[in-house]
């Protein structure tokens, strides 16, 4: 894997946000490159730096406020050329069904749990990124 992972977090919630970092830390895991975030609050700001390129993993919050993660995953999935794998923030488990209607390569339910997030987090950076020698 490449020395550095760029996960872009989307949330008009600034603690969701500081959930999802702080469940990442600087590594996900001991074989997973280093992370480097982009926060951001509205799905313009999304749809901007994914058009900028570079992002490795999206993590969207199903919950969020105008527009929540699962119709700006199903844009995204629809509009973005080599979309990066997405992993949704879900309110609870039976809105898995809505994961997968949006496109979302994974979910894990809110709050966030550290070790099933980080766990998740590092099979998407796997299966996104290429292995260097």
């Amino acid at each position: 894997m490449q020395a550095t992972a760029t996960v872009l977090v989307y949330s008009d919630d600034a603690g969701t946000r500081e959930q999802v970092r702080l469940a990442t830390g600087r590594r996900p895991a001991q074989d997973a490159p280093l992370v480097e975030f982009l926060e951001c609050a509205t799905p313009a700001a999304v749809l901007k730096e994914l058009d900028r390129g570079g992002v490795d993993v999206c993590v969207l919050d199903g919950e969020a406020v105008p527009m929540g993660g699962m119709g700006l995953c199903r844009q995204i999935k629809d509009e973005v050329f080599r979309c990066p794998p997405v992993l949704l923030l879900i309110g609870r488990p039976q809105d898995a069904w809505l994961a997968t209607w949006s496109r979302a390569d994974a979910a894990v339910t809110l709050p966030v749990e550290p070790v099933e997030f980080a766990s998740t987090l590092t099979a998407l950076l796997r299966k996104s990124m290429p292995v260097t020698a």
